[in-house]
């Protein structure tokens, strides 16, 4: 078993024990004979003791010498054992949100039985969930992108010295060819477009690599966005020099989570490249000087960049709040599949609130009135490869207002199936000075909830589901509102 596990359960055993029969540090110093920064280096799992050492200690604790060198934690400090055991806080990098795994401890062991009660709590909420291990990491990648208002300056450096270094054009978006040449040439690159579709099962990837041979396997139905965007992401990890990597797109397993975490700097570069700040924000300082809301300018904007439209919407949530201060947004993917009439949220961020949109576990039904699903439903009817709307969207029961920007495509590795990308704007005093056109009465305004089960909206004619949980909320109430008043007439 792990040495650093031994220490750290042996620490926290000696401090439980220690805690319960009311001694101090300095006590326990007098009562054994060992010095008191000895002690504190064992409880924090620092060292471990030598056997005549733990005799001793036994011996003046009056605790069995078995007991304390048992790796079985007793019912309060049992939740924290699993925690450590699972080695989840050695797989995820805690110093990116400025923590010492010690600290973690620390809290621990101050208070065992309050702490790992909420560690319980959360870990029976991941049961019930199926919270999964790769549902785990995902969160702490978005954790770590919302720290961050999702903008990454390092990251945004790089590509401009990438771009000196190897004479790439900026004041436009470059191609894949551009990208292509130099892959091969630079980093000895094979492009192989043949071999992934001699695999039925391979149908929903894009790209394999193959380290060993520097191949990247390519699928033949990607289009020129998502070849330049694969390109780019294979240039990110040579430029920056990561090996702990992910070798397929989309990925399919991972191992540790500097590989999730390598994935969204890969990604994030590629973005960057393919759109490139400074022409984003010129392109976005003119739309929003508009009086009106312009469609066809947001089109031609989003056209005029080789990327996808998840691509462009995943680069306003960077350039957004960085260049406009526009901080309070969300991103949401959503698919569906053609005539199943179900929609699943599947990608999310949150920068600054926690929104109402967002994905639930519990199979209700996301409200209809959403642009994200209108968009969906739109493509899925018509014989376009793209459908774009604007919406602002009043969710009455938050008091929150949104300016929405969906758009919708087909996917083109799966049969029927729909895909809609939305980026929603919290509409304040912020976004009202910086957007001209949010008095612009042409904008669609629609009242919309999270879902139906929780929806006020009385008069809804695309409800799928009544509002139980709404309904039950309100009886409970009813029910408290009248044990009040019973409460009230038998005290007076």
């Amino acid at each position: 078993m792990q040495e650093d596990y031994i220490k750290l359960i042996f620490g926290l055993k000696l401090k439980q024990i220690r805690t319960e029969k009311s001694l101090s540090l300095f006590g326990l110093s007098k009562l054994s004979g060992l010095s008191k920064s000895y002690l504190n280096e064992i409880e924090n799992g620092k060292k471990y003791p030598k056997p005549d050492k733990i005799a001793l200690l036994s011996d003046k604790l009056e605790v069995p010498y078995d007991q304390m060198v048992s790796l079985k934690l007793d019912k309060n400090l049992a939740p924290i054992g699993e925690l450590l055991q699972s080695k989840i806080l050695k797989e995820i990098p805690l110093e990116l949100f400025g923590i010492k795994e010690s600290n973690l401890i620390d809290i621990v062991s101050n208070a065992p039985a309050k702490v790992n009660a909420f560690i319980s709590t959360i870990i029976e909420i991941a049961k019930h969930y199926n919270f999964s291990r790769e549902s785990f990491f995902l969160a702490s990648v978005r954790s770590f992108q919302e720290a961050n208002n999702n903008y990454f300056d390092d990251l945004e450096q790089q590509v401009l010295k990438f771009s000196k270094a190897y004479q790439v054009d900026l004041t436009k978006s470059p191609g894949s060819k551009v990208l292509e040449e130099i892959l091969v040439e630079e980093y000895q690159y094979v492009i192989n477009e043949e071999e992934l579709d001699k695999f039925e099962a391979l149908e929903n990837l894009r790209s394999v690599f193959v380290p060993k041979t520097n191949t990247l396997l390519l699928a033949k139905g990607i289009d020129e966005a998502q070849r330049s965007f694969i390109f780019a992401k294979e240039l990110a990890y040579n430029y920056l020099e990561i090996s702990d990597r992910l070798h397929s797109f989309p990925w399919i397993k991972f191992e540790r989570f500097d590989q999730v975490l390598n994935n969204f700097y890969a990604s994030y570069f590629a973005g960057a490249l393919v759109i490139p700040k400074d022409e984003l924000t010129i392109q976005l300082e003119n739309l929003f000087q508009k009086e009106n809301f312009d469609h066809i300018h947001f089109l031609n904007m989003m056209h005029n960049f080789n990327a996808s439209p998840e691509t462009f919407y995943q680069r306003l949530t960077n350039i957004l709040p960085k260049e406009f201060n526009i901080k309070n947004l969300f991103f949401l993917r959503i698919t569906h599949k053609a005539d199943s009439g179900k929609f699943y949220l599947n990608k999310e961020l949150h920068l600054t609130h926690h929104h109402s949109p967002r994905a639930n576990e519990t199979n209700e039904h996301y409200c209809r009135r959403w642009m994200s699903l209108k968009v969906i439903k739109e493509i899925s009817k018509s014989k376009n490869s793209h459908e774009f709307d604007v919406q602002i969207s009043n969710y009455p029961s938050h008091e929150n207002r949104y300016l929405i920007f969906s758009s919708a495509t087909k996917d083109p590795f799966r049969e029927n199936q729909f895909r809609s990308i939305s980026i929603g704007l919290l509409i304040n005093k912020q976004l009202e000075r910086k957007l001209k056109f949010l008095e612009d009465q042409n904008i669609v305004r629609k009242n919309v909830g999270v879902t139906c089960e929780r929806c006020a909206i009385s008069d809804c004619k695309v409800r799928k589901a009544p509002a139980i949980v709404l309904e039950k909320r309100e009886k409970n109430s009813k029910i408290e509102s009248i044990v009040d008043e019973l409460t009230a007439k038998f005290q007076a």
